[in-house]
């Protein structure tokens, strides 16, 4: 019998008019829509579906924006009764996938988040930090790189095993620039700066992890009733305390996605399901192995295709 995974994205993916469908169309979505607003005491989701997309992007909105339009698809998949055997998520996806596994209450993980993108914001002035995306270069003289450039007094670390071939590195400005240079004589096809506004999964983002530690620490967070792929260890995790130290660790520690998909292929998964805006994860998985079968849900069109081909899995 095929094994099922839930994957969830993460900031990047957010697009003015996601989760739309759901809102308008099914009073589960709609729920969602309204308890995000509630918890927050904010007009998120008038931002998620009228924009404008500049205020969407700003890390504080497009997090919460995220785990709310993901987990409304996810609710309508649920209702369908079509469980995961395995959860992940791409950095914040993680939250989603937490909610999907029974770790944390939707109304929790949302005002988590918002916190951890203020934190997030917070943590490195505008303009002193930098990530760059190392097309073509394996990850060990990456890693080598980056340790040398930070030795050197300029911190820079490696923030994304993405997939074979792209590894994202994160830190001062100054610091991904001379590593990213260094990549380029070292033999990598290309560097490209990526548009964000902090140097997120780097050592930067420490002072971050401690005030969401204390956020955290006010939360109840439940053992998994699915097994959760976390991003630091790239292994499933059911236990609720190690869940919670790996999710503050998180912030400042690599996202194994590539790890992630072995892992979840080694434990029997022959079915992802991306839940959520765009196809960044679906893109990766098919660069990790071409051989698994990738569905998507973003909208109603395509939750209705990923629910006829997923009754026929099980």
């Amino acid at each position: 019998m095929s094994k099922i995974a839930f994957v969830f994205p993460g900031q990047g993916s957010q697009t003015v008019g996601m989760g739309e469908d759901f809102a308008a169309q099914t009073p589960e979505g709609k729920e969602i829509f309204d308890k995000a607003d509630e918890i927050l005491e904010d007009q998120l989701t008038k931002i998620m579906l009228q924009g404008p997309k500049e205020e969407l992007t700003l890390t504080y909105n497009a997090q919460p924006a995220l785990v709310t339009a993901s987990i409304a698809a996810w609710k309508l998949l649920d209702q369908e009764g079509i469980k995961p055997d395995f959860t992940a998520g791409h950095s914040l996806g993680e939250y989603s996938a937490l909610v999907a596994s029974g770790v944390l209450t939707f109304e929790d993980a949302v005002l988590a988040v918002r916190r951890r993108g203020e934190f997030m914001n917070d943590a490195v002035p505008s303009g002193k930090g930098a990530m760059a995306a190392i097309m073509g270069m394996e990850s060990e003289p990456l890693r080598e790189i980056t340790e040398s450039t930070t030795a050197d007094g300029d911190s820079v670390q490696i923030a994304n095993l993405n997939c074979p071939g792209q590894i994202v590195i994160s830190g001062t400005a100054k610091g991904v620039e001379l590593a990213s240079a260094k990549a380029k004589e070292a033999g990598a096809k290309r560097a490209i700066t990526l548009d964000v506004s902090g140097p997120f999964h780097s050592e930067l983002m420490k002072p971050a992890a401690d005030k969401l530690k204390a956020v955290l620490d006010e939360m109840t967070l439940k053992d998994a009733t699915i097994p959760v792929i976390p991003n630091v260890t790239a292994q499933p995790e059911t236990e609720s305390s190690r869940i919670r130290e790996l999710l503050i660790r998180q912030l400042y520690s690599p996202v194994r996605w590539e790890e992630t998909v072995k892992a979840l292929i080694e434990n029997g998964t022959t079915v992802f399901v991306e839940i959520g805006p765009g196809k960044v994860l679906s893109g990766l998985i098919k660069k990790i192995d071409r051989s698994v079968k990738i569905l998507s849900v973003s909208d109603m069109d395509s939750l209705k295709a990923a629910v006829e081909a997923l009754k026929e899995e099980v």
